[in-house]
């Protein structure tokens, strides 16, 4: 799993450049994203058509977190920090339960959402396109 990123202000296109730049500058990995508006901008969208060969990015339906694994992932990483004795107070608390429980995480979870995957795309198939339970 990726490296977990804090912002203390609103993400726009061009701090979403700049998050794509340090982050894949190694030119490894595989990339999703969930089209938030940042992530769709004219800057982003070009950069990603332009680095395409750089690393592996999976095109995702607007805005459907049903279909979206990253969804599984922040509610299973937002439970565990609930569930964190004391909670966390501040932002930089939040950060710290956040990152300790993304490292408790095992290193196979991610591959729980991505086998899925297939029932997901049945259900949507199913429902016409329209929302699931996923």
């Amino acid at each position: 799993m990726g490296s977990l990123i804090c912002l203390d202000t609103t993400l726009t296109g061009n701090r979403y450049l700049s998050i794509l730049s340090i982050v894949h500058s190694d030119g490894l990995g595989q990339f999703q994203q969930d089209n938030a508006t940042p992530h769709a901008s004219r800057a982003a969208t070009k950069l990603l058509q332009e680095h395409s060969y750089d690393f592996r990015h999976y095109h995702w339906p607007l805005k459907s977190p049903d279909m979206n694994i990253i969804e599984d992932i922040r509610d299973v990483l937002l439970h565990a920090v609930e569930k964190r004795s004391p909670p966390p107070h501040t932002p930089m608390d939040l950060l710290t339960a956040l990152q300790n429980s993304l490292c408790e995480f095992s290193p196979r979870y991610p591959q729980t959402p991505v086998e899925s995957m297939p029932r997901r795309f049945a259900s949507r198939l199913h429902a016409l396109g329209d929302p699931t339970r996923y």
